[in-house]
């Protein structure tokens, strides 16, 4: 070897330092051991009646689960659950977006657990009809709520069904009352059709506006109007103030035009603060005064009878358009009569005939 070879470059590398292992291969394979063993029907159901949950959330993911082997496990989780159930008030809020849903939540749900309530939160997130994702981002903006112990904050996507409120939800909430939770805030998409099937499954129902958004009543429709048992103007604070407080003597006018109710409660508006929290104990006042009058007429054991009955029959529709849509010769008698109706070949009605009857004689 000659002295140029043997000289080395100011420019060499030094050999480093060996680094040490990133993780430990007993904790890897101790957690990929854990994974594959997941919990029966049975542990799950012990661990949400112990109020655990981790134990809550997993059984809700197998609720939400559209795999066809995790069905006959989440209807045994259900049924066990159920006994322990109906034992909270459910509370629907909706808004449209922007007015501060998840910001009014948070305060609103630490007020309650300050009292001593045990709070669920079911946050249902749009889904993309493009991509089907959804960012699920609720407990991000609730970050002081999903810290507190007595509080729970479910986010899920609404995926293609009516605002992401339905059979999903309603079981969801089965699970959550037998952990022992005694406030149900269900927290839905919007404004729009969602708002019905949200209606049939809580007992207050309370809609979110701001002030300075157009004129308050040109934006909403008489029927969401009549569903709401409470209408709140958000966001009163600051320079907003006077504003929302002219919202609330335009809206208090609007409600007196609807048709009594028939649990005799009587609808207001009132202004809040979600920032500021200024409001918020009032907005709980005015919801268990209208807890105190349907428990004391009875209304409120009628409506839950009416939802049970609603849910039994929804049940039924989905099971049936699922049956038929995952029927082996409706799959394919589908595409040749969709083909046909896109050409022109047969009428639309005619050809929901043809499969309903193909169907029905199977």
């Amino acid at each position: 070897m000659n002295e140029k070879q043997n000289k080395k470059s100011a420019l060499h590398e030094k050999e480093g330092i060996p680094q040490p292992e990133s993780f430990s291969a007993a904790s890897l394979e101790k957690i990929t051991k854990n994974r594959k063993l997941q919990p029966s029907a049975t542990e799950l159901i012990a661990g949400i009646l112990a109020h655990d949950k981790v134990a809550l959330s997993r059984g809700i993911t197998l609720i939400e689960s559209t795999s066809v082997t995790h069905l006959a496990k989440a209807n045994e989780i259900i049924s066990g659950c159920l006994p322990y159930a109906n034992k909270s008030v459910r509370i629907g809020i909706t808004g449209v977006p922007g007015v501060g849903k998840s910001t009014f939540i948070e305060a609103f749900g630490k007020h309650l657990t300050s009292l001593g309530k045990k709070v669920a939160v079911l946050a249902i997130d749009p889904s993309s009809t493009i991509s089907h994702g959804s960012i699920l981002g609720d407990k991000t903006r609730m970050e002081e709520l999903v810290k507190d112990e007595n509080a729970y904050i479910r986010p899920s996507a609404s995926g293609e069904t009516l605002g992401g409120v339905a059979r999903k939800t309603r079981e969801t909430i089965i699970l959550c009352e037998a952990a022992g939770f005694d406030t149900i805030i269900i927290e839905t998409v919007g404004v729009g059709q969602s708002e019905t099937a949200v209606h049939s499954m809580v007992d207050f129902f309370l809609l979110l506006k701001i002030s300075g958004a157009g004129d308050e009543l040109q934006g909403i429709k008489r029927g969401i109007m009549e569903m709401a048992d409470a209408i709140v103007i958000n966001k009163a604070d600051g320079d907003n103030i006077n504003k929302a407080n002219l919202a609330k003597t335009e809206f208090n006018r609007a409600l007196h035009l609807f048709p009594a109710k028939k649990s005799g409660w009587i609808p207001t508006a009132s202004t809040c603060s979600a920032i500021t929290r200024e409001g918020i104990c009032s907005v709980w006042e005015t919801i268990s005064n209208y807890f105190e009058l349907v428990q004391a007429n009875h209304y409120f054991e009628e409506k839950r009878k009416e939802q049970n009955q609603y849910w039994m029959m929804e049940t039924i529709n989905e099971q049936l358009k699922n049956n038929f849509y995952n029927h082996p010769d409706m799959i394919k008698l589908l595409e040749e009569n969709k083909k046909a109706v896109a050409n022109n070949e047969i009428s639309p009605f005619a050809a929901a005939q043809i499969l309903l009857k193909k169907y029905f004689i199977e």
